[in-house]
Formats: C-alpha cells, sequence, structure tokens
C-alpha cells in the first residue's frame, strides 16, 4: 500500500462500494431491452455523520464523455439511480461518491436553527464554504457565491436575519444553493473501481412468443413433401394465435448416407426424408436450402410473408455434418478421425447418431473453421433472418461462442440468439453470459408446486436474472414430457399456462402441441412415436379438440399485460392444497405504462398442477403484496373463463376442473374513485 503521507492532499474519506447489477465483477454485461430505464445500486458512505452524494455516470460504450445522473439515498448508505436505454448496442456505467462539506453545513444548520440556538458563527462557516467553492468557477457562478458570502458574514440576507427559518429556506433554495448543489467540490471523490457494461437487445429478446413447425409437414396431399410456398398457408394459423416468432428446423439440404428412417431406424428406405439435423449433401451444405423446400428466393418470400404478418422467422443453426457434407471432403481436417480412417460420427452414450459428424474444434485449421461458421450466420442475416435458435451450442467450445456472436453483434446488433442448451446449469449460464439472448431451460422438468416454486425463484430474484433469460417450452421435437404423455390435453392446457404466464419468453412446437399429441416412441421414452423429425406427417389443424383458442387468449392475455412481459420477482402466495400454484406477476418498479395499451397492473393466477383429478382449496392473499391497502377487497375479472370474483384479504376458496378450465388468470381491477 502507498504510504498516504507521500500525497499532497489529504486521502478521500467517501467509501463507494458493492455497485449493482454487475455480473462476475464487469466480465460480462448485464442484459436488457432497448426501452428499459437501467436501474443502479451502489453503497456509498463515509466516516462520522457529514453528508455523502453520489452520481451515476453512463455512456455508450466507445464514447468518451460521461453523462451524469444524480442518485437518490435508499436509506442505510444505499443509493440508486437509472438511465434509459434509448437503442440497441452496450452502455457502461459506474458511479461516484464525495463528502459534500456544504450539505454538511446546511442541515446541521437547520437543525440549530430549529432548536433555537446562536448560530453566528455557522453563518461565518457557511461563508468560507461559499469562498472556496468560488475558487473553483468563474463568471456569474463565482460572483453569485461571492456575494452571498459577504452577506453571510454580515448575518443578513439582504431582508431580515438568517436566524430566521424562512429567510433561511429562501437562501439555500434559491439560486446560491442550487448553484452549491449543482456544481459540489468533487476533487476528493471516489469512483467505483470497474466500469460495469449492459447490453440493450431489441424488444423481442425480452418477450417474445415461439412456434415451431416443419414446412415439410405442409404439402395439402399427404405424403407429399411441403415447400415454403405450402408453408405460407401456415401463416395466418399462426398468427391468430398470437405468436410472433415463426422457427423453422434446419432448412438445408438432408444427408443420403447413413440417412435414419421412422422412428430412428438406423437405416431409411426409399422415399424417407430423414433427419434436418444430419445437414448437407451433394446439393449444398449450410448455405443451400433443401430443394423441396424450394429456392432462396422462394425462402426470402416466405420470410417477407411472415412480416408483413407481423411475425418473423427464427432459422435452426445446427453446426454439424451429414457424412455428404461438401465440407467432408473439402476440410477433413475440420472432423475428428478414428484409428480405422473412419470419420467420428456424433455419440452421446448410449445414443448413436451415425447420420452426423460433429466439428473437431481442436483442429490446428480452427481458425477456417471458425471462419466458415461465421459465414454460415452472415450469409443468413443477408437473407434477411435476425433470430437464431442454435442447436446444442454447450458442445462448442466458449471461446467460439464469444468471438463469433460478438463478431455479428458489431455489425448486427439487432440479431437474436437463442440457445438450445439442455445442459448443467453452470455451463448453461455461461453461454448467456457470452452474448445468447434467451436460453432453454429445465421448464419441462419443473412440474410440482415445489420445484416450480424454487426454480423461479432462481431465476427471478438471484444474480441469474441479469443475465439469462429463460425461454419456457411444454415441449419440442426432442421432448414429451412423461406429464404430457399421462395427462392428456389437461396436460397440454395446464402447462401452456404455466409456460405462457411464468416466462416473459415462451414456445411450443406444433401443431403436436395444441393438438395435444402424447404418444412416446416407447414407455420412458420422451421421443415422439412416428416423430416429424425422421418422417413427413399430415396434422389436422380444424380438430374441434385443438388448444388452438387457449394459446390464442394466452398470447392476447400476455400482450395485454406489462407484468407477463418482463422477468421481474414472480411472487408466489401460499394454498393450502400442493395442487394448486397462485403467483402473482408485476411489472418493473415505476413502470406505469407499457408499449401499446398493455396495462401495468399485477396478475394473479391460480393453477391447477392435477391433469386428471378436480382439485380445490384456500389461497391466502395479502392486497399489500399486490399493491393495493392492507384491507382492501380485490375485484377480479377471470381472463380465461370471463368470470368475476371478489376477494378479501386472507383465504379464498377455489375450485378448478382440468377438463373445463386448468387456470384462474386474474386481472386486478382498478379501484372507483369517489368524485
Amino acid at each position: 500500500m502507498t504510504d498516504p503521507r507521500d500525497s499532497a492532499r489529504a486521502p478521500r474519506r467517501a467509501v463507494i462500494e458493492n455497485l449493482r447489477p454487475e455480473v462476475d465483477c464487469g466480465r460480462f454485461p448485464v442484459k436488457r431491452v432497448v426501452g428499459d430505464r437501467m436501474r443502479v445500486q451502489v453503497d456509498a458512505f463515509c466516516d462520522g455523520h457529514d453528508v455523502v452524494r453520489s452520481v451515476l455516470l453512463h455512456r455508450r460504450e466507445g464514447s468518451k464523455r460521461w453523462q451524469e445522473t444524480p442518485m437518490t439515498s435508499l436509506g442505510n448508505d444505499r443509493w440508486e439511480g437509472e438511465f434509459p436505454l434509448p437503442r440497441t448496442g452496450t452502455f457502461e456505467y459506474c458511479a461516484e461518491a464525495w463528502v459534500d462539506p456544504w450539505m454538511t453545513w446546511r442541515r446541521d444548520l437547520q437543525k440549530r436553527i430549529a432548536a433555537g440556538q446562536d448560530v453566528a458563527v455557522d453563518l461565518k462557516i457557511g461563508a468560507g464554504h461559499l469562498e472556496d467553492r468560488a475558487e473553483l468557477l468563474s463568471g456569474a457562478d463565482r460572483k453569485r457565491l461571492l456575494a452571498a458570502a459577504e452577506r453571510l458574514r454580515s448575518g443578513e440576507s439582504g431582508i431580515e436575519p438568517f436566524s430566521s427559518p424562512a429567510a433561511l429556506e429562501k437562501f439555500l433554495e434559491g439560486p446560491v444553493g442550487r448553484t452549491m448543489e449543482r456544481k459540489p467540490d468533487r476533487r476528493d471523490r471516489a469512483r467505483f473501481p470497474r466500469t460495469a457494461r449492459v447490453v440493450a437487445a431489441r424488444p423481442r429478446a425480452g418477450f417474445s412468443a415461439w412456434y415451431e413447425f416443419f414446412p415439410r409437414s405442409t404439402a395439402s396431399q399427404p405424403g407429399r413433401h411441403g415447400s415454403f410456398a405450402d408453408a405460407e398457408a401456415m401463416i395466418p394459423y399462426i398468427r391468430d394465435m398470437g405468436f410472433d416468432v415463426v422457427y423453422l428446423p434446419p432448412i438445408h439440404p438432408i444427408g443420403a448416407h447413413r440417412r435414419k428412417g421412422p422412428n430412428n431406424a438406423e437405416s431409411a428406405g426409399p422415399g424417407d426424408v430423414g433427419s434436418p439435423w444430419a445437414i448437407g449433401s451433394e446439393e449444398g451444405g449450410h448455405m443451400a436450402i433443401h430443394p423441396e423446400l424450394g429456392t432462396l428466393d422462394d425462402f426470402r418470400r416466405f420470410r417477407r410473408t411472415v412480416e408483413e404478418a407481423g411475425m418473423e422467422v427464427a432459422l435452426d443453426i445446427a453446426f454439424q455434418c451429414a457424412p455428404d457434407h461438401p465440407w467432408v471432403k473439402e476440410h477433413p481436417q475440420w472432423f475428428r478421425a478414428r484409428p480405422d480412417g473412419s470419420i467420428q460420427y456424433a455419440e452421446n452414450p448410449p445414443k448413436k447418431y451415425q447420420d452426423i459428424y460433429p466439428f473437431d474444434f481442436e483442429t490446428e485449421d480452427w481458425p477456417a473453421l471458425w471462419a466458415a461458421l461465421h459465414e454460415v450466420f452472415l450469409f443468413w442475416i443477408r437473407a434477411g433472418v435476425r433470430v437464431f435458435r442454435v442447436d446444442n451450442p454447450h458442445t462448442k467450445p466458449f471461446a467460439f461462442w464469444e468471438w463469433v456472436i460478438d463478431e455479428i453483434r458489431r455489425s448486427h446488433p439487432d440479431v437474436i440468439f437463442l440457445s438450445e442448451a439442455f445442459t448443467r446449469p453452470r455451463v448453461m449460464h455461461r453461454l448467456a453470459k457470452l452474448g445468447f439472448d434467451q436460453s432453454y431451460t429445465y421448464f419441462t422438468w419443473r412440474n410440482s408446486a415445489a420445484e416450480l416454486t424454487e426454480y423461479l425463484t432462481e431465476l427471478t430474484t438471484t444474480e441469474v436474472k441479469e443475465f439469462f433469460r429463460p425461454n419456457f417450452w411444454p415441449n419440442t421435437p426432442d421432448i414429451l414430457h412423461e406429464f404430457l404423455q399421462e395427462g392428456g390435453r389437461p396436460a397440454f392446457a395446464l402447462r401452456a399456462v404455466l409456460a405462457a404466464l411464468l416466462s416473459p419468453n415462451w414456445g411450443v412446437y406444433g401443431p403436436a402441441y395444441e393438438l395435444a399429441v402424447g404418444t412416446p416412441l416407447r414407455a420412458g421414452s420422451e421421443e415422439y412415436l412416428d416423430s416429424e423429425k425422421y418422417q413427413l406427417r399430415t396434422w389436422q389443424l380444424e380438430d374441434p379438440r385443438s388448444l388452438r383458442s387457449l394459446l390464442k387468449k394466452l398470447n392476447e392475455i400476455r400482450r395485454a399485460h406489462l407484468a407477463l412481459q418482463t422477468n421481474e420477482e414472480v411472487r408466489f402466495h401460499p394454498t393450502d392444497n400442493e395442487h394448486l400454484l397462485a403467483f402473482s406477476r408485476h411489472a418493473p418498479p415505476g413502470q406505469v405504462s407499457g408499449p401499446g395499451d398493455a396495462s401495468p397492473g399485477p396478475v394473479l393466477v391460480v393453477v391447477n398442477l392435477d391433469p386428471r383429478h378436480v382439485q380445490s382449496g384456500w389461497v391466502t392473499v395479502d392486497p399489500e403484496k399486490l399493491g393495493r391497502d392492507p384491507d382492501d377487497v380485490l375485484e377480479l375479472h377471470d381472463l380465461l373463463a370471463g368470470d368475476r370474483y371478489q376477494w378479501t384479504p386472507g383465504k379464498n376458496f377455489v375450485r378448478l376442473d382440468p377438463d373445463s378450465s386448468p387456470a384462474h388468470v386474474l386481472r386486478i381491477e382498478e379501484k372507483e374513485t369517489t368524485p
């Protein structure tokens, strides 16, 4: 430590620490979306009882000049400030604090006058503060402070003695007081030792509803391979349900060598279409389109049609190759060779994927491999795509993802990346820190009230919420959970309610989901029987038992309520039945309006987690936790069923039949004001 006596000035007294939010001591940025106000808190204090002031510093990354926002004391030495995020990109922030002698003098003088004490000496001390500050200023400000110091020394304000509280208040709140507050002496300021960052993504990164489907299953004639032209017929159907991201599995040529047959059969027969994730054939690789889907122009037309409907296309990016992908011959060094000369295919023992070759990221030719994969993203960006779902990113090096996402964001800050990484928490979190905007989660495997409560508490109240945006999927082409297999249509309904209302980002793989397709490949398997991954399917979209209307209603509710559009804390409310989950969602503090006509009020939800039986019980509500007075009677409107209820503070009875309604989704009506 440097000897403080070597400094010409006394050591600074202010201390500033514990800046929040900050991810890994500033190594990674916090995540927000355009339009958010970035709230920052710090601890700022000093020895003794002097007044400390603090400011929040913020600027767009690359700018040399800081902007300042005063921070407000929250009590107990905690301070808060905020700044706007008006556009996409990275912003930096920090904070400073200093001891303010003038404000300390002002506070103490007011106390002495209120106590009736003689303040003649104190006025001269105040004059000294004004003179000291004037030395640092020029022009009108300097003249103003020196003149005020002279009046203080004389004990007169120019009208009446300063010992009068009214005269003192006029003096302190007038031009002199404002100058002293606006231009403090900050030569002994303390600055937080690190600069933190926040990335502002476009709003869809924080609030989205995804619908996944296979274009090849959209032909009007059963058994015929669908095209992009056929798939356009799905767009009004998807838009009507309120989804805004149309997610397509890989659209590239599919390998013929070692192609899988229906139900993941090891060999394919004539006419079998194979898995879209076995990318590449003699017809091209990651920058080609399956010829039966159409051409690049056909894809562009499909994308434009989606966008005209108010949605956008997300493409699946799977960095792996079929054995007959052109890169296998052109760049054999990008793949791992076995001792017998064959190329290592993908495995997750005991599972084997003979139709897929993974890249060897430890190849000596890794710079060329990285550049080629980077170009894949750029190719589809040039084709108008701005949303990518990345398959299994956890099986590729972290350094690659940090580099490639940063490179893309430099020129295309509006691109959104969804991480499909069903893996260990720390790995999922690392990918999010490195730049993935959204991530699949463990939601599929959290089904009890205790499991959901614990998981949502982690996602919305810990540091995780600052960098990890969950995207809840009740199913995927790979995952048909036993809860859906065994629970039938009511299980699909209640899981949709949970996914849509617990997370601002959610999605379904359809039409299998709304049609409640729940037959597994075999007992104990999470694979679909006759999985669309390996064969064409024909869907009866007009099935009267479809959950289409429920999905539409859920998306309407989400758009109408700001509380359902953010990852703010989920508040759980006690019930006396383990099969009933009660929770409320709330808009960010201070947010009084949302996009469009979205209501800022809380939404209270009660879900029957048992898809087979009617469940009833008592839900305990505390009106204060819902933003109301403790004795308020709550006027509730059920947005699913249309019913209205009155709930009183304390216990309220609920009965939910899974065959008719999986949940109450309750909007708290505003109290009528008496004129």
